[in-house]
């Protein structure tokens, strides 16, 4: 029996459900000026995905930096929900 994929999409699964309180944390707390942060960690994640040797674990490090990137994203759509007032805006943010 193959566990890989069961593994990795666990583990992408975890990610995932990591992130989306992430962004929204980091968006509180940070405002959206933190977006350099997440792109360091893709490109961190990335490169480390390239250089391991082990299938499973260079495929969950590529995730994490996918999901990095997508954070970025996230984060700007985060704004927008905060200046919609559907989130609270917090002490990152310039009054």
């Amino acid at each position: 029996m193959n566990f890989i994929g069961i593994i990795v999409g666990l583990a992408t699964f975890l990610i995932i459900g990591l992130f989306h309180p992430l962004v929204i944390k980091a968006e509180y707390y940070l405002g959206s000026k933190c977006w350099w942060m997440f792109l360091l960690a893709g490109i961190l994640f990335g490169a480390l995905s390239v250089m391991i040797d082990n299938l499973i674990a260079s495929t969950i490090l590529g995730v994490t930096s996918f999901s990095s990137f997508w954070s970025i994203y996230e984060l700007m759509q985060q704004k927008e929900r905060v200046r919609k007032g559907w989130f609270p805006e917090g002490p990152g943010h310039n009054k």
